[in-house]
């Protein structure tokens, strides 16, 4: 069973001078593993990554902050608030950034029960040993990661990146930075707006569309949240008030629960790149 620890915020170092905050890496964990994952398509709008070093826009209390991330010995990632510069970040903004990037790389998973059974499992440990270190890279944010389980449904990864970017330059909002232009996810409240003809003009199928306004209206109006969903403290509970909802079927509603919601139990069992991965590692054509 994996175990998930808090934040520990009394172990944040946060450096003045070079706006840094210094966040301590649980292990095992692999920095370059990672990376690769994140860096799967060239085609993400949410962040870019050069030399190493991620830039990503994040709202926070209501402003958008861009900051960096790298980890170069895998001990502490280093934060670096980049954007705003003219104002000191608050405590209060400096700790929803590491409360975001905590969730993001599932810092707050103990693997070490996964890498000992793994140890004595002869399909898991060849693959324990070649990714050890590497980490359930989550969506915090709970309307991105509804969406993003919407936009994949039936169609390959490229096109969905393809999707997520119309939808992202289109609603979402931005900062300029040394003449490269960052990109944060819309808000339910933006999305909710929209009318079906909005989305399909992106080439959103118009059952997609409308999934993914009814989604935001449930978010906007409060019906839907994550402190909701987590308040549950049930896996069954919280798959089915997914399920409820129009457009969310059993693979988003465990893609959700796995990836924003941290829950143990969630596996999407019909998704394709799982299967493919399976067949590749037991060495199967079908």
């Amino acid at each position: 069973m994996l175990h998930f620890q808090p934040l520990p915020s009394e172990q944040l170092v946060w450096r003045e001078a070079e706006r840094t905050l210094i966040v301590p890496l649980p292990q095992p964990f692999h920095y370059a593993h990672n990376l690769d994952y994140l860096q799967r398509s060239t085609n993400e709008c949410l962040y870019h990554i050069q030399d190493g070093v991620i830039y990503k826009l994040l709202p926070v209390s209501g402003q958008n902050v861009l900051i960096t991330l790298e980890a170069g010995d895998d001990t502490a990632l280093r934060i670096c608030i980049v954007e705003p510069s003219e104002e000191a970040p608050s405590a209060e903004t400096r700790q929803a950034i590491a409360d975001y990037v905590w969730t993001w790389f599932d810092l707050g998973t103990d693997l070490a029960p996964f890498y000992a059974m793994a140890a004595h499992d002869p399909i898991l440990e060849p693959v324990a040993a070649s990714f050890h270190g590497l980490r359930l890279m989550g969506i915090p944010d709970l309307f991105e990661a509804l969406s993003w389980g919407i936009i994949g449904q039936q169609i390959n990864l490229p096109f969905a990146y393809t999707l997520k970017r119309r939808l992202v330059e289109q609603f979402g909002t931005s900062l300029t930075w040394e003449d490269r232009t960052f990109w944060a996810f819309p808000t339910p409240e933006r999305i909710a707006a929209l009318v079906s003809e909005d989305l399909t003009a992106l080439q959103f199928t118009r059952s997609k569309a409308d999934y993914l306004i009814g989604v935001a209206a449930l978010m906007a109006e409060g019906t839907l949240s994550k402190e909701h969903l987590l308040s549950l403290r049930d896996y069954p509970q919280m798959e089915q008030t997914l399920l409820r909802i129009r457009g969310i079927g059993p693979w988003t509603a465990n893609y959700v629960l796995m990836r924003c919601l941290r829950w143990p139990s969630a596996f999407p069992l019909a998704d394709v790149g799982l299967h493919n991965a399976l067949k590749h590692v037991l060495q199967r054509s079908e």
